[in-house]
């Protein structure tokens, strides 16, 4: 299945509004710190200050619980910038809010940087001692989040890694997620553990989010396995054998459907078109009961 990605051509104004918010805000403030870091205060620069009061401190040593928002606005360079609000938040993004609305998606997006810097602060004295040292700054765990909510939504679509090698969104999410976990406590400048702490706090909402919604309940590893499984093959194993019988469709059925079950047959026939041609495939009249559907949801 090849992985379509709306056109960028369309003008800013078609990047859903939260997605939009986002990359703004997020340019705004490192161009506001770049320029005022060329600056000193009591002869340190103030972009030290601003890490410091800013970005995330080590437990007893500068925390603050602002913190836990803020830092999720910085970022050390052009580069790490880039990389996550374009190649993360952008591509992976827009089609989640989409689907979910826009303030649906930017709970889901704060909540996961939340709870990544929190295991950034807990997690890393204990098993990254060299990362617990200093602020903490970017978006990387709230996007971890996000790829989770991609995969798990489109588990099969089709990625050019390198711009060259097709792979899978869950096979290329699982390598991220795998390397982090095999990163952890190795030296470098990268905080896995709020790139881990991101990734979880996505999964477990999707899971949470499945449940009320759909009424799942179905356990943490068949929620893996079926994100896993092959394209076109079944992995429901729970499924007890019933007696074949035969059906005359010309048979008026006995209890005509509701209108939720009309309504949500509606609903997943749109997802699946979305999940094999794209969010711009669908109509207009397909959009708005999208849209009509994540209002009740949310």
């Amino acid at each position: 299945m090849a992985y379509s990605r709306p056109s960028f051509f369309g003008g800013f104004s078609f990047i859903p509004p939260v997605i939009r918010l986002l990359l703004v805000t997020n340019g705004v403030v490192f161009l506001v710190m770049s320029f005022l870091g060329t600056f000193r205060l009591d002869g340190m620069p103030l972009a030290y200050a601003l890490n410091t009061y800013f970005g995330l401190m080590p437990l007893g040593h500068g925390f603050w619980p602002w913190q836990l928002l803020t830092y999720q606005f910085m970022h050390a360079d052009f580069w790490h910038l880039l990389f996550n609000m374009v190649f993360g938040l952008w591509m992976f993004g827009m089609e989640v809010e989409h689907i979910w609305g826009p303030k649906k998606f930017l709970f889901f997006y704060l909540m996961c940087g939340t709870v990544a810097g929190v295991a950034q602060l807990i997690l890393s004295p204990i098993f990254d001692p060299g990362q617990a040292i200093g602020p903490t700054v970017g978006a990387s765990g709230a996007v971890y989040g996000v790829l989770v909510a991609f995969a798990m939504m489109f588990p099969d679509r089709q990625v050019l890694l390198y711009f060259l090698i097709p792979v899978r969104v869950k096979y290329l999410v699982m390598f991220l997620i795998v390397f982090g976990v095999m990163s952890v406590g190795k030296p470098g400048n990268v905080a896995n553990l709020a790139h881990l702490g991101g990734a979880l706090a996505g999964y477990l909402y999707l899971v949470y989010d499945r449940r009320r919604v759909y009424g799942r309940r179905r356990g943490v590893w068949k929620e893996i396995g079926e994100l896993f499984k092959m394209p076109g093959r079944s992995t429901r194993l729970d499924v007890e054998p019933r007696e074949a019988r035969v059906h005359d469709l010309n048979v008026e059925r006995k209890d005509p459907p509701t209108t939720d079950e009309i309504e949500q047959h509606k609903i997943d026939k749109i997802l699946d078109k979305i999940s094999q041609s794209g969010y711009q495939s669908l109509t207009e009249d397909e959009k708005k009961v999208l849209f009509e559907a994540s209002k009740k949801i949310n």
